[in-house]
C-alpha cells in the first residue's frame, strides 16, 4: 500500500493519479474526503488524527511508502508554521512506528533553519526531523509548480486578464525555475523504488525573470499589461486589496521576500523536462478565466473528519 498525504491537493493528487494508475492501492490522509470527484471513489481515505497519533500509526500500518506533501502555504488562526511543523512530527514519528519503509517528503528549494521566514524555517525542520527519523527518505525540493490546478500562475493569469496593471515588487529581475506538477509525481515514484537517502531539488529547465514570467503568461492569455514596479511595502498593500475583494490572501509578506531573495531558483542542473512556455500556449485558452481562491480551498472549507 501506498500512502499519499492531501491526495484532494495539487501534488498529492497527481502522485496519487499516477500510482492508480499503475495500479498500486492507495490511501490518502486528509482532512477533507471525496473533495474530488474523480479520486474520491479510487482510494482509501482516513483522517490525519495529529490529534491522535495512536489511530494515525495505525492508518499507516502495512504501508509501504508514504509520499508526504502536508503543509500549510501561510497562517491563518489555528493553522500556524509552529502547528504544520509539530503535526509533520507526529506523522513522521507515527510512519517510524508502522514499520513504513520509505518517505518520499516534497519540500521547498532553498530551506534553511535559520531562515527569516516562517514558511522556508518550517520546512527546514520538518526535513531535519526526516533525516535524524531513521527511515529511509528522498526529500525532493521543488522552487515553483505549474500545472491544471496550479493557483500561482493561474491567478496571475486572471488577473493580467481584468487588470490594465499589474504590481510588481521591486525591479522584477528576481529568478523562478518552475516545475510542471506531473514531473515532480513522476520523480516522486522514481525516488520511492531507491534505497538511497536524497535531497534532490526539483526544477524544470526554463529560469525566468519575474517580469519575463508576467510577459510569457501575458502572452498566452492575449493580455499585454502595463509592468508597474513598486515598492514592496506598496506591493504588499495593494495584494491585500485586491484580496478583500475576491475573498483570498492573494500574495503574503514572506512570499514578496522569498522572491526578491531568489529563493524560487535553484543552483543545481535541471531535474526535470518539461517547459513552463510550453505548456502556457498549450493550456491559454482557459488559464486564467477563474480565480482559483487558496483561502476558500484550503482554509475556509470545512472539514470532513
Amino acid at each position: 500500500m501506498k500512502v499519499v498525504t492531501g491526495a484532494f491537493g495539487f501534488s498529492g493528487r497527481s502522485i496519487a493519479r499516477k500510482l492508480l494508475a499503475s495500479g498500486k492501492r492507495v490511501l490518502t490522509l486528509t482532512s477533507r474526503a471525496g473533495d474530488d470527484p474523480e479520486l474520491a471513489g479510487s482510494i482509501q481515505v482516513a483522517p490525519f488524527n495529529f490529534g491522535d497519533p495512536d489511530r494515525l500509526t495505525q492508518s499507516l500500518r502495512g504501508a509501504d511508502v508514504l509520499y508526504n506533501t502536508y503543509w500549510i502555504r501561510f497562517a491563518r488562526g489555528e493553522k500556524t508554521f509552529e502547528r504544520a511543523v509539530e503535526n509533520s512530527r507526529i506523522l513522521i514519528k507515527a510512519a517510524t512506528e508502522a514499520g513504513v519503509r520509505r518517505i518520499v517528503h516534497v519540500s521547498i528549494a532553498n530551506p534553511s533553519l535559520d531562515s527569516p521566514l516562517p514558511y522556508y524555517r518550517g520546512k527546514a525542520l520538518v526535513e531535519q526531523a526526516i533525516t535524524e527519523s531513521g527511515l529511509s527518505y528522498a526529500i525532493l525540493r521543488p522552487a515553483v509548480l505549474f500545472g491544471d490546478q496550479g493557483i500561482l500562475i493561474n491567478n496571475i493569469a486572471w488577473f493580467l486578464r481584468h487588470l490594465p496593471v499589474f504590481a510588481a515588487p521591486g525591479n522584477g529581475e528576481y529568478r523562478m525555475q518552475p516545475i510542471f506538477v506531473e514531473d515532480l509525481a513522476e520523480m516522486a515514484i522514481d525516488y520511492a523504488a531507491r534505497d538511497d537517502n536524497a535531497i534532490v531539488d526539483a526544477v524544470g529547465p526554463e529560469k525566468h525573470t519575474f517580469n519575463e514570467w508576467l510577459q510569457l503568461i501575458g502572452e498566452a492569455v492575449g493580455r499585454k499589461r502595463i509592468i508597474a514596479h513598486l515598492r514592496p511595502e506598496l506591493v504588499i498593500i495593494a495584494t491585500g486589496l485586491m484580496g478583500r475583494a475576491v475573498g483570498d490572501v492573494v500574495l503574503t509578506r514572506d512570499e514578496v521576500k522569498g522572491l526578491m531573495a531568489n529563493l524560487l531558483v535553484s543552483d543545481q542542473p535541471p531535474t526535470a523536462p518539461s517547459r513552463l512556455s510550453d505548456w502556457l500556449k498549450e493550456n491559454s485558452s482557459w488559464l486564467g478565466t477563474t480565480y482559483m481562491s487558496e483561502l476558500r480551498k484550503h482554509y475556509l472549507s470545512p472539514s470532513r473528519y
